[in-house]
């Protein structure tokens, strides 16, 4: 008998010890972030458009501090929780995104039920609880901290007299202008949206807007016969013109690539795609804030209208259009120029380095064939993604350096305040 009573007390003591080591495998597994990042790119509503950083902002946020409050590693990013010992983290990550994006893009939701379910499987029941309701109670608190924060506020009317310099709609379709409302958005991790704002573009008369005014003319034209065919096959890519990748999914793929080069722990990752989606929407914002303070007009307004710059050194242009189409919004400074400085430095300050070497594939849309393209730093695609709308024809060079010289300012502040390690 008390051979019996000795072999239960051993299973006893190798269950409790199993325990443990299952629920330490469960909060390692950092594929968890990248799983939920591509169901959110998989279902993210084609009208979504610019809003669409806000989705993977607040997807972002929620996993990180789910699984934060339980392992205390770092500060928090928005939401502070005392919770019970022994909980999953990758339930509280998984919770998390699953009522975020389900609060988001309800349409989707059996899509999101599905995903949970898998991920709940393989995690000891009652982990799976305490998990599973530190990530809803996470997931409440992220909901109602943007729940009001502008984003579904009325565009006001954006018009400009037709004086020289002053943004116009642009053909064909003329759309009036869109995002309106951006700037009083309330942001993720900047103080204001005008905190980091550019100063003003060049005058008309400048050498600075002639250089680039010829430039753009040149390279970024429909017809251009300079443009290489490198030049044009970049400014499609990144304009998403038979091409299937948005400059906000790119930047959670290169994500993903340093989470798994190297090796990064559930928590790193989600602190990772955390910085990176906040410093994106965080710079859009305020890239976007600066185009209705400045107002300057897209380069095809510039040139067909040139003989009204009293520029000498501008020739006019009536036929000229952009090998791209044009955002329905003024050109200074560069959205996408200042989305891809702000995301690469997020990447750049999480590793302490920017140099990386990574490659990033372009599904195409048919006819296209997909394409990769190999990059030795972050840096180097962000610079890429701003010259791109000048050989698109829908930025001048200036527009884009502004934004390469500002936002990644965005990323620092946001990185020197926000999820710090708790030992610092």
């Amino acid at each position: 008998m008390k051979y019996i009573y000795l072999a239960r007390a051993v299973l006893i003591v190798a269950l409790v010890c199993v325990l443990p080591m299952n629920a330490r495998a469960q909060r390692d597994s950092a594929e968890i972030v990248i799983e939920w990042n591509e169901l959110l790119r998989q279902n993210l509503p084609p009208t979504a458009a610019l809003a669409g950083v806000r989705y993977y902002a607040m997807l972002h946020v929620a996993m990180f501090d789910a699984v934060n409050v339980i392992e205390r590693e770092y500060t928090p990013y928005r939401v502070r929780l005392n919770v019970p010992s022994g909980a999953s983290t990758t339930a509280a990550a998984a919770q998390a995104a699953h009522d975020v994006l389900v609060a988001l893009i309800p349409a989707s939701q059996a899509t999101f039920d599905s995903a949970l379910a898998g991920n709940l499987a393989d995690i000891p029941p009652g982990l799976a609880r305490l998990g599973s309701n530190v990530g809803a109670r996470v997931a409440r608190q992220v909901i109602n901290w943007r729940a009001n924060d502008g984003w579904s506020a009325m565009p006001p009317p954006y018009e400009l007299p037709l004086l020289p310099g002053l943004w116009q709609p642009t053909p064909p379709t003329l759309a009036t202008a869109t995002f309106t409302h951006l700037m009083n958005v309330t942001p993720f991790g900047v103080i204001t949206s005008t905190q980091y704002l550019p100063g003003p573009p060049p005058t008309l008369t400048s050498e600075q807007y002639t250089a680039d005014f010829n430039e753009v003319k040149e390279l970024g034209s429909a017809t251009s016969a300079t443009r290489t065919e490198e030049q044009t096959l970049l400014a499609r890519l990144f304009a998403g013109i038979g091409y299937g990748l948005s400059p906000f999914a790119l930047w959670s793929n290169v994500a993903r690539e340093v989470v798994r080069s190297e090796e990064l722990s559930l928590i790193d990752a989600a602190r990772l795609f955390a910085f990176v989606a906040v410093s994106m929407h965080d710079g859009l914002q305020t890239a976007h804030t600066a185009k209705f303070v400045y107002g300057l007009w897209r380069p095809v307004t510039a040139i067909q209208r040139a003989e009204e710059d009293l520029n000498p050194n501008t020739a006019p242009d009536g036929t000229w259009t952009s090998l791209i189409p044009n955002p329905p919004y003024p050109a200074y400074p560069g959205n996408m120029s200042c989305v891809s400085a702000s995301a690469a430095r997020a990447v750049a300050n999480v590793l302490g380095t920017d140099d990386f070497s990574f490659s990033i594939t372009w599904p195409g849309v048919a006819p296209n064939v997909d394409v990769t393209r190999e990059y030795e730093s972050f840096s180097q695609l962000a610079d890429d993604m701003a010259r791109s709308r000048v050989y698109g024809g829908i930025h001048f060079e200036f527009d884009t350096r502004a934004s390469q010289a500002n936002c990644p300012r965005i990323a620092d502040f946001i990185f020197s305040r926000r999820m710090r390690p708790l030992d610092d």
